[in-house]
Order: structure tokens, then sequence, then C-alpha cells
């Protein structure tokens, strides 16, 4: 009898759990675990952390089918909201209860339950994990793609995606947000006024030979219509 194959959460949950590393599952990982799965391949082959340490070295020197890629949260967001796993913060044992991890996040993070034991795995909320994939537009993830996952974004709730814009240092990212906000519409998009965030100034190229959309000042694919 062979032992059961090492899993990418397990690697996860150890750097969170046991070596209390600040790396929480975030971008594309996040929303692919969340639901959102426009354009999901058959098996996962990258896995996205993101945090404000250097992961060990033998992260990517492990047995697994999966490569892991670790994103600097610091370029993207002013606050880092917890110190590492929220499993290790999930219980007060002086009040012998459960804590409320939207209060110590301010929702940005939340946890998924895995495996058989139901390890407490971190991982971006949808709204910041939708932020983290904008960031990487243009040149690694298509237009095409964050706009499906905006399509299926109904269930954004926009107080915490007020406190993330607020937070967030990517002009880029925050205006490529309203752009696909604004063309799907969703009832949250009312909540939310562009004019309450730092959106800069001047405009963005963000596509060659793209259009310029009047809005937001920012270059989008010419076969991405205007309108929906």
């Amino acid at each position: 009898m062979t032992d059961a194959p090492l899993r990418w959460q397990q690697v996860v949950l150890s750097l969170q759990l046991l070596l209390e590393y600040p790396l929480i599952v975030g971008g594309m990982t996040a929303l692919d675990l969340h639901g959102f799965t426009h354009y999901r391949t058959p098996d996962l082959k990258t896995v996205h952390l993101y945090g404000r340490v250097k992961p060990p070295g033998w992260l990517n020197k492990l047995d697994l089918p999966q490569h892991f890629v670790v994103h600097n949260s610091d370029t993207l967001f002013a606050e880092d909201p917890i110190a590492f796993g929220l499993g290790s913060l999930a219980y007060d044992v002086r009040k012998d209860t459960a804590r409320d991890h939207s209060k110590l996040t301010g929702g940005s993070l939340e946890e998924l339950s895995w495996g058989q034991w139901e390890w407490p795995l971190t991982l971006s909320s949808p709204e910041r994990a939708y932020l983290e994939f904008l960031d990487e537009l243009p040149g690694k993830a298509s237009f095409h793609h964050a706009d499906m996952i905006m399509q299926g974004a109904v269930n954004f709730r926009p107080g915490r995606m007020q406190k993330l814009l607020r937070d967030c240092k990517s002009i880029k990212v925050k205006r490529l947000f309203f752009f696909f906000a604004d063309r799907h519409r969703h009832a949250w998009r009312k909540q939310l006024d562009p004019d309450a965030f730092d959106l800069g100034s001047g405009k963005r190229m963000l596509v060659r030979g793209g259009r310029l959309d009047p809005v937001y000042h920012i270059t989008v694919p010419g076969d991405l219509d205007a309108e929906q």
C-alpha cells in the first residue's frame, strides 16, 4: 500500500498553520475555489499565493503537478490584513468561542475547509481575488476572462469592495474594476462611487492598438464591446 500523494493544499496549510508564513491563496486560484470557473482548465497547474514575504526555497522543488507563483501583495494593497493563516486566529481560547474573521480582516480574506479533517485554508475573498486578478492584466491574464468573471460577480459585497478599493494602491486595477463593473451593471455597482477613490489622472495605455475608454481613460481591446 502506497502513501497518498502530496496535495498543494497540504503544502499551503503547512505554510499558513505550522510555519506561520503570511501567505494566502489569491488571484485566479482563489476565484476558482470560490466557483468562478469560466475558462477553467481540468487540472490546476498554477497556485497563486499573495503575501509580503519570500516563500521558502523548497516550495517549487516538491513533487507536485502544480507550480506556485508568489506575488508581493505590498504592491497592490496598503494594509496587510493578517500575520498568518486565519485558522491560527479562529478560536478565542479565553472566551471558548470562535472569532468573527470578517472583523479581523475587514472581509478581505475568507476560510475554506479542506480535506477529511476540514483544515482551514486561508484565501482571498472573491472581491479581493478579483482585484488581484486584474493586476495581472494585460500580460498574464486576458480582458475577456476578466469580463466573464465580472459577469458572474452578482454577489460581490459593496461594503467589502469599498474597503478594498480604498486600500488598493494600483490606479490601473481600480480603473479596470470600474470599467468591467459598468459593463455588467450589477445591483451592488450603484453603491460604489468612482469619485470616492483615487483613480489618478491622465490616460493609461494597457493595450497597443486598442480603443480608449472615454470614462476611465484606459485602452482596452477593440473587440471588447463598449456596451453589453
